[in-house]
């Protein structure tokens, strides 16, 4: 227990989650959230204090702040919790456009704090496995990326219509995966997808099944593909080829995929039925990350310069995907 007060607002799904974690690990954890009957709930499971959000925001004693809050509340919450001049962890993305996104990173510039954004698959066994292996070399020279994030149903509408889409609320995770695992960047996109005719996405300018190939430094060529509706289970994968060898994350016998090779029997256990569940021990091993930037004892593990970049790529995705055209990331 690292002995620190922890504030955390937001108290739906994620927050929930958080609020288990940080419950264990802080010296005391206060809780607030614009529905105060989430914030009550969350704290009477966790023994936590209940604040409101503009309580929150005014509080004294915190030592450091996460943001759970809906994807489009992000970047004022944290312009606005800057001043309180302690750590903050913000869930990503940051914001849903660069220009609010570079005014959160200059609040948090002028009141030198730290902001660790939650990109949890940088604390994944087999996604740090497959960074280190790369790097020292083990796949040769690296050619190909295959990626996919793929969620067994879609959100409810009100969190569709905040989220910012399928690019910068889903993909994004494989955006940024992309760049920390191969220390490349992004350079063009080209993209195909389709809402289904479904309102929930439509009305959105969203997809519900989306396929990008991205173009990266060096000529490195990927692809990631997400969907809203896969059956089968939460599927999340990165492929990475290479000219020694091939080296795959996610293909755990959890895997939602079925081999149809005589004699083969695959997966042999349920499938994971969505992100939380499949990346529990990252979420807790991020925040553990956290806490040691609020203690001063480590730096933090994705910036909002890393959220910007991952955001860039998202954007022209949408762009792509709405103009029917290869895009360049600017």
């Amino acid at each position: 227990m690292s002995g620190k007060t922890i504030g955390l607002l937001g108290a739906g799904r994620i927050g929930a989650m958080h609020a288990g974690i940080l419950a264990k690990k802080a010296g005391k954890l206060v809780v607030a959230d614009p529905a105060s009957w989430r914030a009550r709930r969350v704290a009477e499971l966790h023994g936590a204090e209940v604040r409101s959000p503009e309580g929150m925001l005014a509080s004294e004693d915190l030592d450091g702040l996460v943001l759970a809050t809906p994807t489009d509340t992000h970047a004022g919450l944290l312009c606005e919790a800057a001043r309180l001049g302690v750590p903050i962890f913000c869930e990503k993305p940051v914001a849903l456009d660069v220009e609010s996104t570079r005014r959160a990173n200059a609040a948090a510039k002028e009141a030198n704090i730290p902001v660790h954004v939650g990109f949890q698959r940088r604390f994944d066994a087999a996604y740090s496995a497959a960074r280190e292996r790369l790097a020292e070399g083990e796949i040769g020279d690296l050619r190909r990326v295959h990626m996919g994030t793929l969620d067994q149903a879609p959100a409810a509408r009100e969190f569709l219509a905040a989220s910012g889409g399928i690019f910068k609320d889903c993909l994004i995770h494989d955006f940024d995966a992309l760049r920390w695992v191969t220390g490349l960047e992004v350079e063009e996109v080209v993209v195909y997808g389709t809402d289904l005719g479904l309102p929930d996405f439509a009305d959105f300018a969203d997809a519900a099944e989306a396929v990008v190939l991205l173009r990266l430094t060096g000529g490195v060529l990927s692809t990631a593909h997400s969907s809203r509706f896969n059956g089968a289970g939460y599927d999340v994968r990165m492929e990475l080829h290479g000219t020694k060898g091939t080296d795959v994350v996610g293909m755990d016998e959890r895997l939602p995929v079925r081999s149809l090779e005589p004699g083969v029997a695959y997966p042999r256990e349920e499938p994971w039925a969505d992100f939380i569940a499949r990346f529990a021990d990252c979420y807790e091993r991020e925040l553990d990350a956290f806490l040691g930037v609020v203690s001063g004892r480590a730096p933090v593990p994705a910036t909002i310069d890393d959220a910007l970049a991952s955001l860039r790529i998202a954007i022209a995705c949408g762009t792509s995907l709405r103009e029917g055209r290869p895009v360049r990331v600017s």
